[in-house]
């Protein structure tokens, strides 16, 4: 197959139209064709040469935990997967009512706590300028910075915000430190002692690397993908593993299936909107927009199970409706022809969530994401993380205590389960 990519003195004669200028039809022969195999679809996202090396899925604040952020520098750490030469960062104002003034930002590597590696830091520039107001509802993306960024690093991105702003667009439960100090302080070596710790990230939510040939892993989920009682500022969420794996193994290397991007959000749920937006909404922006994406693993609906279980609601057809929200996200991601696998269920017997109506549910519902043909492959983290003797709950040394999360040796046996020959498709 072939597209036209037009090239750069036929754009410019094309924008002189816009201004009242006539267009030579000798432009039109500068359009060159580029072909394409037939396995490489041309609107797929992993034809980019930029690489999702890390992300957050945004939610609103909550009115009770609101943060003024006015005069505030913002120094927000983040663990990225995959290297690249130069870097770009994405900024989000999602569930903003006013627009999100950013009037410096910088983007460096962490060298501990608040403090950047000497001679690391660069300014960011949108449009080649210092300073940027992003519309609400509006997420946008940096210019591109050389950067030699190692994988595995941790990268320190700060902004100023010099207006009245309140926090409204996070992803809380970051498992993170990051700091907020007030002045416009975004090229400090180190923020002073008096910065305020932070465990969430404020309006950012994706890093990318130029990594021509490399594509993203999606995780795509609710609290256990977001890595919910897991060591704080020690990165041990099972996509921060599978980040480890992939990069480790000789064939996911050679195939250039390097980056992982974290899109769960705590609490959240297929069908209803509970904490952030429900998973078939999410598709869009926390999926297909990802840059350089190609596979995504789908964890959701053990909050669906366990809000009916909760408010002891019949579960009535729950099962089948979560069968076809699962099934949306699934086929919504292969329309863009990216590579879709689906993950069971973990135990939760002992938790709030547990009943044995709940259990029959997710009993059928891992059972048919085992069977179904929606997914290109099956990613068994119930049994990579049950019980032998007791399928419906954790082997104890994987429970973090409340029945329902792992803790870091839970999180880094799941992603062990994950058979890395998947992604070789």
């Amino acid at each position: 197959m072939c597209i036209f990519h037009i090239s750069w003195n036929f754009r410019e004669r094309l924008r002189g139209v816009l201004h009242g200028m006539t267009i030579s039809l000798l432009g039109l022969a500068l359009a060159v064709p580029t072909c394409y195999a037939a396995n490489a679809p041309a609107n797929s996202s992993a034809n980019s040469p930029w690489v999702a090396t890390w992300g957050a899925a945004m939610v609103a604040t909550q009115p009770d935990s609101t943060l003024d952020l006015s005069g505030q520098t913002l120094r927000e750490i983040v663990h990225i997967s995959v290297g690249g030469e130069q870097t770009r960062v994405w900024f989000s104002n999602r569930f903003g009512t006013e627009p999100l003034l950013i009037g410096a930002a910088h983007v460096a590597l962490s060298a501990g706590g608040s403090a950047l590696q000497p001679g690391s830091d660069h300014a960011l520039t949108f449009h080649r300028m210092a300073s940027i107001t992003i519309p609400p509802g509006a997420t946008i993306v940096s210019d591109p910075v050389p950067f030699q960024l190692p994988p595995f690093s941790n990268l320190a991105v700060s902004i100023y915000i010099p207006g009245h702003t309140m926090a409204s667009t996070e992803h809380s439960a970051a498992k993170q430190f990051s700091y907020t100090m007030t002045g416009n302080i975004v090229d400090a070596p180190s923020l002073p002692t008096t910065a305020r710790q932070v465990t969430s990230w404020y309006f950012l939510s994706g890093v990318d690397v130029y990594a021509p040939g490399d594509s993203a892993v999606v995780a795509f989920g609710d609290s256990i993908t977001d890595g919910a009682h897991s060591t704080l500022d020690e990165n041990h969420r099972w996509p921060d593993y599978l980040a480890t794996r992939l990069a480790a193994d000789a064939k996911t290397r050679q195939a250039g299936v390097l980056g992982v991007a974290n899109a769960g959000i705590g609490g959240n749920r297929v069908l209803l909107d509970g904490y952030g937006p429900n998973a078939v909404s999410r598709v869009d922006r926390d999926i297909l927009a990802r840059s350089g994406a190609r596979y995504v693993i789908v964890l959701e609906s053990i909050n669906d199970i366990g809000s009916y279980a909760r408010h002891h609601l019949p579960y009535d057809d729950l099962e089948q409706r979560l069968e076809w929200g699962l099934s949306q996200v699934a086929i919504q991601a292969r329309l863009h022809n990216l590579v879709v696998f689906g993950a069971t269920l973990t135990p939760d017997q002992g938790s709030s969530y547990y009943s044995p109506e709940a259990e029959a549910v997710r009993e059928k519902l891992n059972q048919w994401i085992r069977t179904t043909h929606v997914f290109d492959g099956v990613i068994d983290f119930d049994r990579a993380t049950r019980d032998p003797q007791h399928p419906q709950q954790y082997l104890s040394q994987y429970d973090a205590g409340d029945h329902i999360h792992p803790n870091d040796a839970g999180y880094q046996a799941m992603a062990q389960a994950i058979d890395l020959d998947l992604f070789l498709k």
